[in-house]
């Protein structure tokens, strides 16, 4: 989803151990979760980032989803009845929407007397010119800027106007009845349908944008699998959600990849989703007290905090032998991501001054940061592409991330700063976790190492994005997991018109570049669109906007009642597919 990801930080699932009295409330089937972050807000328009977007996919459904099962990632409908209807020359898409879709029971409908509305074309209109509107401030709006035939001139009325005009039709946005979507683009895209699937895209019924305004992020209302419960939900401690006795037809697949059947993962096809009766969220700033109770047996699923890594894996990076006897299961696969650090290309410091960012990058020592802060679960990155995608090179060996002092220290005269004389201190954001502290640490000694010191800014998750997107600061560590199955996801990253607050957090802006991210978006997937993507990426490495730190390799544990879990980088809707084995449990 964009999504907009944090460095060294994954969602780690877990269910936590509840009090006696909080036991006789809930149903059995109640899976508790976690977050590592606060969640800013349940407005799929804001959903820039992977925690919240997570969440906002509890209560919100688009056009498309990902199969949950299946592999290579798969798009197939969700709120449409099946895939679009292209036209020959690929810039006309029309959807058919599902009849019967009912947004949930919410006071905002009045007409009904609270009771939830069927979803309509219109709707859809509706939400993607909610995130055109500038008034809006969406971080989403990069998935239809010049895009779609005719928003983008009335994205700029509005502006013109000083409020946007919703009544007015956007040509290429179009109900042809109450279940007929189309969508006319500009040029033909191999990603749009991809855009389609992100929560940026997810629908909202306008009622409940106009009755509750600026606390719209605090009640949402969507078509979903869950209701949430606001009465005892807080977006900085713990999100209650409910099954949605409402909640439209939809079951678990009855296909899956080779060996999902042997696992165990196809036990369910064709129930009723969601399998769960209660989803209990709860947000966690250190993963230590998660990993307590995970190895009290009182957790159903936790990652691997790198503290606690040895006590779990040996060496050969299996599991040691009393967690294989209680059947816990590990689940690793490598990550569509890459961590970094991120220069901020607005300011005049680095905005023009190449040799400064490569003099950084070459006094971080790759190597230490994998050791370090992800046990060996990484592989140290040339770039911005991550291996498992067209356009990833194993043989690109970046100059300026081999880990040598004695050129940084070159470059950094070159830059005009010997031996760092007369550099100003940088100013340097992160967030306020243990594993964020010694990364700064790490940081700091790096830098140092060259004469090179920082002055660190400390956040909570959501003032570290509202800095990011506001282009505060010089420099912070980020990370992004691929929002779709495309190195564009990540080339796009670097595309000038998606500066702060879209998702080119570092600012950086090169018309070469440019020409060839254009380029590209005319092309399908094949070896000349390849071919480009790896060009673009020469170019980075030369102007090092970012310092490429690693691409992350996951692991996760999961008790043996915990069914149907299976990694999935793509799906934020996953846990409707979840259950716990009750019986098992006990």
């Amino acid at each position: 989803m964009n999504f907009r990801k944090v460095s060294c930080l994954v969602i780690i699932l877990i269910g936590l151990s509840a009090c006696s009295s909080k036991k006789e409330k809930e149903p059995e089937n109640t899976l508790h979760i976690a977050t590592l972050e606060k969640i800013k807000g349940l407005d799929p328009a804001m959903a820039g980032d992977l925690y919240s977007g997570d969440e906002v996919a509890r209560a919100y459904e688009g056009l498309l989803q990902y199969h949950y099962l299946k592999r290579p990632y798969t798009l197939v409908p969700m709120l449409a009845e099946a895939m679009p209807a292209v036209s020959e020359d690929r810039k006309t898409l029309t959807f058919k929407i599902r009849k019967g879709v009912l947004f949930q029971d919410d006071p905002c409908f009045k007409e009904t007397n609270g009771k939830g509305r069927e979803l309509v074309a219109e709707d859809f209109i509706y939400t993607f010119k909610r995130v055109a509107d500038s008034k809006t401030l969406s971080e989403g709006w990069w998935i239809f800027d010049s895009r779609v035939v005719g928003l983008n001139e009335w994205r700029d009325e509005g502006i013109k106007a000083g409020k946007a005009d919703y009544a007015k039709a956007v040509e290429g946005l179009k109900a042809e009845d109450k279940y007929t979507l189309k969508i006319k683009l500009k040029e033909p895209s191999s990603q749009f349908l991809y855009y389609l699937a992100m929560t940026f895209a997810y629908v909202v019924p306008h009622e409940a944008v106009e009755m509750y305004k600026d606390d719209f992020r605090r009640n949402p209302v969507g078509t979903g699998p869950f209701v949430f419960d606001r009465k005892e939900s807080n977006l900085n401690s713990k999100l209650i959600w409910n099954k949605n006795p409402t909640f439209r037809k939809d079951f678990y697949p009855s296909e899956g990849a080779p060996g999902d059947k042997e696992l165990g993962l196809l036990v369910d096809a064709g129930k009723q989703l969601p399998l769960t009766d209660r989803l209990v969220v709860t947000v966690f700033v250190e993963p230590q007290p998660m990993w307590l109770n995970f190895m009290t047996g009182k957790l159903e699923i936790s990652g691997i905090p790198k503290d606690n890594f040895d006590q779990a894996l040996g060496a050969d990076k299996k599991l040691h032998p009393e967690f294989e006897q209680k059947k816990i299961m590990l689940h690793k696969e490598p990550e569509l991501d890459i961590t970094h650090e991120s220069f901020n290309m607005s300011d005049p410091l680095f905005a023009k001054n190449k040799f400064l960012r490569q003099a950084l990058s070459m006094a971080m020592n790759s190597a230490q940061v994998v050791d370090l802060f992800y046990n060996g679960r990484a592989i140290a990155a040339q770039g911005p592409i991550p291996p498992g995608l067209a356009g990833y090179d194993p043989a690109l060996k970046n100059p300026y991330r081999e880990f040598n002092i004695e050129k940084a220290k070159e470059l950094l005269k070159k830059a005009g700063y010997p031996n760092g004389e007369g550099l100003p201190v940088i100013e340097y954001n992160t967030l306020s976790s243990s594993t964020y502290r010694q990364i700064t640490e790490f940081v700091e000694k790096s830098f140092g190492l060259i004469g090179v010191k920082i002055k660190v800014n400390t956040y909570t998750w959501p003032e570290f994005i509202a800095a990011l997107k506001n282009k505060k600061g010089q420099m912070w560590g980020y990370a992004w997991v691929a929002d779709y199955p495309d190195a564009e996801n990540f080339l796009q990253l670097f595309y000038s018109k998606n500066v702060s607050p879209g998702p080119n957090d570092s600012n950086y802006s090169n018309p070469e570049y440019d020409k060839l991210y254009e380029s590209s978006l005319k092309l399908t997937d094949g070896p000349q669109r390849t071919a480009l993507y790896q060009k673009m990426v020469k170019i980075l490495v030369d102007d090092a906007p970012w310092i490429w730190a690693v691409h992350r390799i996951k692991f996760t544990l999961s008790q043996p009642w915990t069914k149907n879990y299976k990694l999935n980088q793509l799906e934020h809707s996953m846990m409707k597919y979840l259950r716990v084995d009750t019986a098992l449990k006990k």
